[in-house]
């Protein structure tokens, strides 16, 4: 329920398939999103906080809500002048993928081969990109790794297109989503719980702004240490609960995913990041060992990305948003925290032959919109020759 706040859970698929006979994994190209991190506004922390503080000079918390009030300012604390930040554990995840990257295609880094790494200019992703390296650098040192972060790569590492998210939610699409989300709000129950005084809450409160902001605080929780210490799911019931992430789910599917309610642009906000990979990919390719490219980013570009390229049910186009979740259109198994691409080539070992790919999503095979050559491995060249069309044939 955490959506894009689930910390990563590592891979699902323990063993993948077995490498078909006379090939072998020869390059990886990635793009993955910085490990988990604190909540990066002062809003983020303040709203609940300074609610629940004012009532609290007034004498109208309940007795839970003043524990709640306590439970936040140990949360708004912990996370002081850190907003935004990789925590610990956000370190930890990289370098655990980085490690499992190293161990399930160890061919990719034999020797003095060449690690080619970029981040976006955000620290908590340059320390992501930096805790994966020195994983990969443990296990190899002989590795040549450059690693940079720089505005110079930003209009494909993290492209920003104002064209674009001009569609994504025209007024149509908004009152679908605005009548959705009030078909899931029920905060009545979670107020009185909070406050003893019900015109106050009801007439001073916006009950859906406290409800999500609690929530999200709750959410996130699980990226720091304080995951050992408290919660704040206690304050919901299971069914609120799932209602908060229906909404957020939601959010995420018109803004980022495949919607044909706005005729399925958003995922095109990759365009140029997917170009780049396939450009890249063709160029390194050529090269008799090329190692690995690693981009470490955000999850607006990883969960369009994995809608781009029609992993399993990530395109999938779903116009009644209460379908969404029983069309297994979930965000969470998309980017949770650390989220990631991995794009496995293959070569034949001995002789001139096609060259395969696979792709992994969180560390797990995935399938394609195309023929596959067998389970989860795919022509390289059937690959480029389908994403370049698509990608060629989108106009704004």
């Amino acid at each position: 329920m955490g959506s894009n706040y689930f910390a990563y859970p590592g891979p699902i698929q323990e063993q993948l398939t077995q490498t078909p006979e006379g090939y072998e994994p020869f390059y990886i190209s990635h793009y993955g999103r910085h490990g988990s991190r604190h909540l990066i506004n002062d809003s983020d922390y303040d709203m609940a906080f300074q609610a629940l503080l004012r009532a609290d000079s007034l004498n109208i918390l309940t007795s839970l809500g003043k524990d709640v009030l306590q439970r936040i300012k140990v949360i708004r604390d912990n996370a002081d002048k850190r907003h935004g930040e990789l925590t610990q554990l956000g370190a930890e995840q990289h370098q655990a993928i980085g490690e499992r990257m190293y161990n399930r295609f160890p061919e990719v880094f034999e020797g003095k081969t060449n690690i080619d790494a970029k981040s976006t200019v955000v620290i908590r992703c340059i320390l992501s990109m930096e805790n994966a390296l020195h994983a990969l650098l443990r296990k190899n040192p002989e590795l040549n790794i450059r690693h940079d972060a720089s505005e110079h790569d930003m209009w494909y590492m993290n492209f920003s297109d104002k064209k674009l998210d001009k569609l994504k939610a025209p007024e149509s699409v908004k009152e679908a989503y605005d009548a959705f989300c009030k078909r899931h709000q029920h905060n009545d129950r979670l107020m009185t719980s909070l406050f003893t005084d019900e015109n106050y809450w009801k007439n001073e409160i916006d009950a859906q702004d406290l409800a999500y902001h609690l929530f999200k605080l709750g959410c996130n929780i699980q990226s720091t240490d304080l995951r050992h210490e408290m919660s704040l799911y206690d304050l919901f019931t299971e069914e609120e609960l799932y209602d908060l992430f229906l909404q957020t789910n939601a959010w995420w599917y018109i803004h980022f995913g495949p919607c044909p309610l706005n005729g399925g642009v958003s995922p095109y906000s990759q365009r140029n990041l997917l170009r780049v990979m396939i450009q890249e990919a063709d160029s390194c390719l050529r090269l008799p060992h090329p190692g690995a490219t690693l981009r470490y980013g955000h999850e607006v570009c990883v969960m369009p990305l994995a809608c781009l390229l029609e992993l399993d049910d990530c395109g999938k186009q779903i116009t009644d948003l209460e379908r969404l979740d029983d069309e297994n259109w979930l965000c969470y198994k998309i980017f949770p925290m650390a989220c990631n691409i991995q794009m496995i080539f293959y070569r034949p070992k001995q002789s001139e032959g096609e060259i395969l790919v696979k792709v992994l999503l969180n560390e797990n095979e995935t399938r394609l919109p195309l023929k596959e050559v067998t389970g989860p491995y795919y022509k390289w060249s059937d690959f480029r020759t389908y994403f370049l069309n698509k990608l060629d044939n989108f106009k704004i």
